[in-house]
């Protein structure tokens, strides 16, 4: 069934605001909830957060006043939206279980963006960063074990394997080497936009994420290895920001936000397993429907342009979670010697990427490889879910 949004209507605005009663919301059970449903929840939140922040920052920039005011207004409801999907997080699961849980949401959603991206420039972006990310997952798994004695399959559920992805140290890069080519925005596929708006979103709440809950640690080696993975995740942002075309105007921005937030809601309430949350997804799409109308009007009247000549006519397919392990194999044994230089990729360690890597890590071993070696020292072994068999790159096999 096709669905487009700009011919659907959903609960008027003035009647969107939701008392106490109806924000307290039951979290979801860690120990038996479906780990894509905490999936769906966190990648729900860092859209929520990013068109809280976009919201603000078009406020910042405007000088008049009833845009101010409508801006406001939308901005409250989504501030109360995202209170919603983040309390249904379980206060029970520690800062780590979440960064685990932050990670799959990072291979997994960039794992299946990538699949379906029909821009290769674009396509090849994503593979690139989801490698990286396929790291941070090992090295934090690794972490946990060390410090709460348990073990990553209990969250990620065997639908994500843990194990190297491209090493965390060759990660740090010249700050000029993360910046990508922006998307021509009167040429790409619409769909394109809606990628590259949902993978910046996941990227920047997990960088926020890292930089609030890092020092939380006592560990000298959990604080360290959250600082490393912190810068890094500044640089996906980086990477995947610049891929947006700067030439978007903030009504084409603000339409495409709330798009991309009808699009996201749809996907999950098609596929979500869990009946109460499902229902949450169900109801913030009927309020993103209103959202998305609201900015529709502001663009006719200050962009002077139809939004339809610049979203999707109907929402693409559904933006699934599901396990990428034979694609991630395949991305494991073809691009983990990958690199950035200027706005391409390459295979050759250069000038600058060695400059880099000589001045951050100063001669010394950085967290993220001193976290599996005390592993090793305690274990006796690293810790891997390798659900497929060995790892595709000979060189990243356990000794």
């Amino acid at each position: 069934m096709t669905f487009n949004p700009l011919e659907q209507r959903g609960i008027p605005l003035d009647r969107q605001l939701r008392s106490w009663r109806e924000l307290n919301v039951d979290p979801i059970d860690p120990d038996h909830c479906d780990p894509y449903t905490r999936c769906r929840i966190i990648t729900m939140n860092g859209i929520e957060v990013e068109a809280i922040l976009f919201s603000h920052q078009l406020a910042r920039n405007t000088v008049d006043p009833e845009v101010k005011r409508q801006l406001a207004r939308v901005r409250y409801i989504e501030a109360q939206q995202q209170k919603v999907v983040n309390w249904l997080l379980p206060g029970v699961s520690s800062v780590l279980e979440t960064t685990i849980a932050y990670e799959q949401v990072a291979v997994d959603l960039t794992a299946w963006v990538a699949r379906m991206e029909p821009d290769p420039y674009l396509k090849q972006a994503y593979q690139f960063g989801v490698l990286e990310d396929f790291d941070h997952l090992y090295r934090y798994a690794n972490l946990y074990e060390m410090i709460e004695h348990r073990k990553a399959e209990s969250i990620v559920d065997n639908l994500t394997e843990v194990m190297p992805g491209r090493p965390t140290r060759f990660h740090h890069r010249n700050p000029v080497d993360n910046v990508r080519d922006p998307y021509a925005k009167d040429e790409t596929n619409p769909l394109s936009k809606l990628h590259a708006l949902t993978i910046m979103s996941a990227e920047q709440q997990t960088m926020n994420f890292y930089m609030n809950t890092g020092p939380t640690y006592m560990e000298p080696i959990a604080r360290q290895l959250y600082q490393e993975i912190g810068l890094i995740e500044e640089e996906h942002v980086t990477h995947y920001e610049s891929l947006v075309d700067p030439g978007e105007t903030w009504w084409e921005q603000l339409v495409n936000h709330e798009y991309n937030e009808c699009y996201l809601y749809y996907s999950f309430m098609e596929q979500e397993s869990d009946p109460k949350v499902k229902a949450i997804w169900e109801l913030h799409l009927n309020m993103e429907l209103e959202h998305l109308h609201a900015a529709c009007d502001l663009m006719r009247r200050h962009d002077g342009r139809d939004p339809a000549s610049v979203l999707a006519p109907e929402l693409p397919n559904v933006l699934t979670f599901e396990p990428n392990k034979g694609y991630l194999r395949e991305l494991l044994d073809t691009q983990m010697d990958l690199t950035t230089l200027g706005a391409g990729y390459v295979r050759e360690a250069h000038e600058r990427f060695e400059q880099m890597q000589e001045q951050i890590h100063g001669g010394e071993a950085p967290p993220s490889d001193r976290v599996i070696h005390e592993h090793q020292e305690m274990f006796g072994r690293e810790y891997r879910v390798q659900t497929e068999g060995e790892h595709p790159d000979p060189s990243q096999r356990e000794k």
